[in-house]
């Protein structure tokens, strides 16, 4: 310090000045590099997360802000691992609404009917129960891989009650009653589907219980897969039927009344 104090400095007129003379000289802190985003001033923190998955320490830093929040005009920006795991979320969020709105309308235009297909889509909330009790039972984390394989248990389940609701209109297109229907569809259909689903499973097996190099990422869409088909097996033979039965029902007694009327 003393030897900044005493340095010379020569003014434009040539005079000799000490620093001392018209100068401050203070030992202190300062950054050794000023960064900046977005035109502010900003400061970036890293930290890696040893074993345990990066979005749930994320959830701990903002719960904690919660309770601690920054100083007044300060912000927390996320980035890296954490900014692009929020875009492919999001994205892949909407995807998933897409793909559930497209799955009804080509429903839509086959069955020839708006009622049917929602007949359908009640199997999708029981297969994203096995996919999620699945993901828990094996302690794995709702990662963007996770995500992928909801999206296709979408369409591997939707099939399962298609091919129960797709073989009723047929037979009731014969002439037998829907209740009758609906119980000679259950028990044809169900060694197809029991096939199928068997073999899917079986399939993911050994990318659920991968244990190499960067298996992490490919075990949690296997039990996605794995869990959502075995809950659409058990369930959607029962709850689909249930729902088709409770639709005509409704939309036979609706008919009895209208033709009461009309006669009336």
């Amino acid at each position: 310090m003393q030897d900044v104090k005493a340095m010379t400095i020569v003014n434009p007129q040539g005079m000799a000045f000490e620093v001392s003379q018209f100068a401050e000289v203070v030992q202190d802190n300062s950054p050794s590099l000023l960064e900046r985003k977005d035109r502010q001033p900003a400061i970036t923190l890293t930290a890696d997360a040893l074993g345990r998955p990066s979005g749930t320490v994320a959830d701990d830093v903002v719960n904690y802000l919660k309770e601690n929040p920054l100083p007044e005009g300060i912000q927390l920006t996320w980035g890296s691992d954490i900014k692009r795991q929020n875009d492919s979320f999001g994205a892949l969020g909407s995807v998933l609404i897409i793909s559930f709105i497209l799955i009804y309308l080509i429903m839509v235009a086959l069955y020839d009917s708006f009622i049917y297909p929602f007949v359908v889509l009640f199997s999708i909330p029981v297969a994203a129960i096995g996919a999620f009790l699945a993901l828990n039972l094996s302690l794995n984390n709702l990662s963007l891989f996770a995500l992928l394989g909801l999206i296709m248990l979408m369409g591997l389940v939707a099939k399962n009650a298609i091919l129960i609701v797709d073989f009723t209109n047929q037979l009731k297109a014969t002439g037998k009653h829907y209740r009758e229907a609906l119980i000679l569809a259950g028990k044809e259909r169900l060694r197809p589907i029991l096939m199928t689903t068997l073999a899917m499973v079986f399939g993911m097996l050994p990318i659920a219980l991968a244990s190499g190099t960067a298996s992490e990422w490919k075990n949690g869409l296997a039990w996605v897969i794995i869990g959502g088909l075995l809950s659409s097996l058990i369930l959607t033979v029962y709850l689909v039927p249930l729902v088709y039965y409770t639709v005509d029902r409704i939309k036979e007694s609706l008919s009895k009344k209208k033709a009461q009327k009309e006669t009336a």
